[in-house]
């Protein structure tokens, strides 16, 4: 400590020995008992408390157990990711409810370290107490478990969080909900969601509708054959030459969407399905828009569906989604994508971009298009499709 003049004379007087101004030590076991015996008649500790107002702190001790908290939690982490599969081999009911992710080899599921190591380097666990910490840890890999590697229907958020927090609105928002949004970033490799549109988006990618009744999916042509008046009036629509948007509550309560042995045939653009609408096609017809949302996802269980999209690689990620939810290729096959290829002006052909992907419905497909490096977006033979459906 460095004294003045008149703090080397304090300090004398308490220690009983000479002590010169300038820079000087003294034990903190000399000052303690030089304390106790003193006017103050305490300990070191007490005194300090007393002249800083608040108790002294350990803070190699505090930063001991933070170190040892944060172990303790890291290595739950671990243990559930393990105890859940979160990082095995083959995902399961992610194939049917989230199947971008299938044919990514996470090993081989690369996301999987990558958002630990993102849980690691950020501070919004450690920043919580212990108990709370451990709690959203352990919500998170059941949330993630239950929707990516178990097998599972198309299942609400009120649901889901019903069923692994014991509240219907606790995966609506705080740590938990962020902590698995942040993982399915990772895991379908898109940005951060930072805004509550893209939040559902990421939610319905794997089969969670946030609702029932905001998220559709485009419909033309369907004819149930039921007695009832929903049954009914869509067949009424159909002939009136309408589109008609279903929302999940429909499709979850509806009777028979088409008649036996019926196929709807499927596309990914929404300009598709106006062409084929506008051309006076009888057969039905749904658009998916793209990822479909938990709308599209309901009615790939109630129907049997034949699917196209854009051969490119974010089309194909989708493909294989729909694929792994029942579908089967509607002309979207390597031999399809060559022809495809062909009917292009070659002046005004389009590279592929994104990453490659995997093609198990036909795997020659995936070579041909590395091999081709040319994208085909549905639009551009929409007229081999509609003389499918004529």
């Amino acid at each position: 400590m460095a004294l003045d003049d008149d703090g080397a004379d304090r300090l004398s007087g308490l220690l009983g020995r000479a002590v010169g101004a300038g820079t000087a030590r003294a034990r903190l076991a000399e000052l303690d008992s030089a304390l106790r015996v003193s006017a103050a008649g305490r300990g070191l500790v007490a005194v300090v408390a007393e002249l800083t107002g608040g108790p002294l702190r350990n803070r190699p001790a505090e930063r001991d157990a933070v170190r040892a908290g944060r172990e303790e939690l890291w290595a739950q982490l671990d243990e559930l990711v393990v105890k859940y599969d979160l990082a095995g081999g083959e995902l399961a009911g992610g194939e049917l409810a989230g199947g971008e992710l299938a044919g990514r080899g996470p090993a081989g599921r690369d996301w999987v370290a990558a958002w630990t190591e993102w849980l690691r380097r950020g501070g919004l666990l450690t920043r919580l107490p212990a108990g709370t910490a451990a709690a959203a840890v352990a919500a998170t890999v059941q949330v993630l478990a239950r929707i990516l590697v178990d097998a599972h229907r198309p299942i609400g958020l009120a649901e889901l969080a019903s069923e692994i927090t014991g509240d219907a609105h606790g995966l609506d928002d705080g740590v938990a909900a962020a902590l698995v949004l942040r993982a399915l970033a990772f895991a379908l490799d898109v940005p951060p969601a930072a805004s509550a549109a893209e939040r559902r988006l990421l939610w319905q990618r794997v089969g969670v509708s946030t609702d029932e009744i905001s998220g559709t999916v485009i419909t033309w042509g369907l004819r149930p054959p039921g007695a009832d008046r929903w049954s009914a009036m869509l067949r009424e629509r159909a002939e009136l030459g309408l589109v008609t948007h279903l929302t999940v509550h429909e499709l979850q309560r509806a009777a028979d969407l088409t008649r036996a042995g019926e196929i709807v045939f499927a596309c990914e653009n929404p300009q598709v399905l106006q062409r084929l609408a506008a051309a006076g096609v009888e057969r039905p017809v749904a658009c998916l828009s793209g990822n479909p949302s938990a709308a599209g996802m309901a009615l790939l269980g109630r129907a049997a569906v034949r699917y196209h999209g854009d051969f490119d690689w974010p089309g194909i990620a989708i493909a294989r989604r729909v694929f792994e939810r029942g579908a089967v290729p509607w002309r979207f096959g390597r031999d399809d994508y060559t022809d495809a290829v062909e009917r292009l002006p070659a002046g005004s052909r389009l590279g592929l971009s994104g990453r490659a992907e995997a093609t198990p419905w036909d795997e020659e497909l995936g070579s041909a298009m590395a091999a081709a490096d040319v994208a085909v977006h549905e639009e551009a033979i929409v007229d081999l499709l509609l003389g499918d459906l004529q």
